[in-house]
């Protein structure tokens, strides 16, 4: 996997803002460019509609392919410089153009949209080395009322291999006890367990069960 693949896991390009922003549709890839290191070099990305992105940075005068940025050994000022604008530009076109795709469960999705939608929430990935760990919050408290989590089965009790994308809740203390079944409903995982509960994005609970569970715990929040 290439510096540049690791870069852009999980994302998920915005066609719409990806002309905004900039890019040109050519046959099937979208197209942009820029100028780096005061114009000497010129930089295209180039994303399929598959989304594969791939870059690639030519002499602005001979057109000659400029490849020593990728040379792990290669050091140097005028490197280093190409290094870092490459990397900028890059960085700005995920901000700009990219949604994150960790959690691709249909239910998961579902949430996604259903909190976007009523809170204008967007999902905060907040630990670099749980990168497939995010969280809701409320704006006035800044308080969590859900996270999403991807996790092996077994961690929750279940005797099935493979992992699943669950979502912790808030929840009464006094509703708890008769909530769980550790079927459909488990305590908290990483949670404080006497006040979450976690449901697998798996359709095992429907949806808008999940969304009038997603409400208790955004009011609990507060």
């Amino acid at each position: 996997m290439t510096d540049t693949d690791i870069l852009f896991k999980n994302k998920k390009a915005d066609i719409k803002r990806l002309l905004s922003y900039g890019f040109i549709k050519r046959e099937k890839n979208y197209i942009y460019s820029a100028k780096l290191v005061n114009d000497q070099l010129e930089m295209t990305v180039i994303i399929t509609e598959a989304g594969k992105l791939s870059t690639e940075i030519r002499d602005t005068l001979s057109k000659e392919l400029y490849i020593v940025h990728k040379v792990s050994n290669s050091y140097g000022g005028f490197v280093g410089k190409v290094r870092e604008e490459h990397n900028r530009i890059l960085n700005d076109i995920i901000k700009n153009c990219f949604d994150n795709d960790t959690f691709k469960s249909e239910y998961s999705k579902l949430v996604i949209e259903y909190v976007r939608k009523k809170y204008n929430d967007e999902l905060q990935f907040l630990w670099k080395k749980f990168p497939d760990n995010a969280v809701f919050r409320r704006k006035d408290s800044n308080k969590w009322y859900a996270a999403l989590l991807i996790l092996q089965k077994h961690k929750l009790g279940l005797k099935e291999d493979g992992i699943v994308e669950i979502i912790d809740l808030r929840i009464k203390p006094e509703e708890l006890i008769s909530l769980i079944d550790n079927k459909k409903y488990f305590p908290g995982y990483h949670m404080n367990k006497k006040h979450w509960f976690t449901i697998c994005l798996d359709g095992s609970v429907p949806i808008e069960e999940i969304f009038s569970h997603i409400d208790k715990s955004y009011t609990l929040a507060q």
